[in-house]
């Protein structure tokens, strides 16, 4: 004869559920909660991104693994980058009135 099977065995084998991912994001110009409502399209393989406060928009091209998040994370991967190279070209303006002075 057998042993019985335990439910904690059968609770165990059953695949877990991936957790949602959010599908309405904080702008990043005019900081509203859920402002930020992304767009894909397959068909035109077009991804959008857009703040219905504030108007801002962003857009990038889309595949078939493309999610929301993703299209929001490369719209603030733009922005940091884009801020970056204001401050880099800020420092070398500040660089060269530095040069002016001294000849």
């Amino acid at each position: 004869m057998g042993k019985r099977k335990s439910r904690t065995a059968k609770l165990a084998a059953q695949p877990r559920k991936a957790p949602k991912l959010d599908t309405a994001f904080a702008c990043p110009f005019c900081n509203h909660a859920g402002s930020v409502e992304c767009r894909i399209d397959l068909k035109d393989r077009i991804a959008e991104a857009s703040c219905f406060v504030c108007k801002e928009a962003y857009s990038t091209t889309a595949h078939a693994l493309t999610e929301p998040v993703d299209v929001y994370s490369e719209w603030i991967d733009a922005c940091e980058k884009a801020n970056e190279d204001a401050v880099l070209r800020r420092g070398y303006a500040d660089e060269e009135e530095e040069d002016d002075d001294d000849v």
